[in-house]
Order: structure tokens, then sequence, then C-alpha cells
């Protein structure tokens, strides 16, 4: 079975992003340079696309520190367990990789939480770039240049 994917792009401070959808659901975000695996797409104005890129634009303009879409988020048990907790982040606001394990109830999982935090669908909406290493940055999937703009943009200072 094919499944459509639907895609807009969409260029921001960042660089261009590829917005994914399956017709009713934000499934995707891709950062500039990732490897995409998009099979068969189309490029449409769906809803969820114009309002997913609505939002990003007021995020990025400093008029939005939180997202209202519909998702959904393919992952194992334990990636949406991550995942949600990394919504609760709040924006501006940072924890390390530790305490996201402890939050999960997996005290000593870092390298796991880790794992999944890089396997995140939906990043920005779904702020994995406020999970940082004990001794600085981390890792990021759009590389850490972009995490420290993201961080930067969400404290003021960029």
């Amino acid at each position: 079975m094919t499944v459509t994917t639907f895609t807009a792009t969409l260029n921001v401070p960042i660089g261009q992003l590829l917005l994914e959808s399956d017709g009713d659901f934000l499934t995707g975000i891709w950062l500039p340079d990732s490897p995409r695996t998009i099979t068969e797409h189309r490029n449409d104005a769906l809803p969820v696309l114009k309002n997913t890129a609505d939002q990003l634009h007021q995020y990025f303009a400093r008029q939005r520190m939180s997202f209202d879409l519909p998702t959904r988020l393919d992952g194992t048990e334990f990636q949406r367990e991550v995942w949600a907790e990394l919504s609760r982040i709040p924006y501006g606001e940072t924890i390390t990789y530790g305490e996201l394990a402890r939050r999960v109830g997996r005290p000593k999982g870092f390298r796991a939480v880790g794992q999944a935090n890089g396997r995140n669908p939906l990043p920005i909406i779904v702020p994995c770039h406020r999970v940082l290493a004990s001794g600085g940055l981390g890792g990021y999937a759009g590389g850490l240049p972009m995490k420290r703009a993201l961080l930067e943009l969400e404290s003021g200072t960029s």
C-alpha cells in the first residue's frame, strides 16, 4: 500500500524546512540538509501545512512560544513518551539528557533518551533542541549551529 505524503517547503531564518503531512496531521519536519526518505509526495496547500507554516513564521518572529497543531508521531512507545516529555519543556528553558531520562522514569537511560530525541520527527514543534548534554550543547539533527540559533532565538539573544 502506497501512502501519499503531502509536503510544503518553508523558508525560515535557519534555512528551508520541508513540512510533511498525511493529509490530516503534521507527520514530519525535515531540517535543512537532512536526508529525506519521502518516496511519493504531492505539494499541496493543505490546511494543516498552511497552519504549520503560519505558526512557524510566528515562532521565528518571536510571536509564538508553543504550537497548536494536529500531529501524528509514529514511533515506539518509549520514543512517544520521550517526545511527550520534550513538549513539556517550556519555551526558553533547557534540561539535560540526564534530567529527561529521570522525567521518563529511566534515570540511567540518558543515552536511550538521546537516541529517541534524535529520532524526533517534528523538530522545533517537539522541542528536542532544548535538551543539552551535561557538558555543553550535545548533538542535534540539524547541526550544532542550528541548535545554538534556536536556543538563542528563544533566549532573545539572536
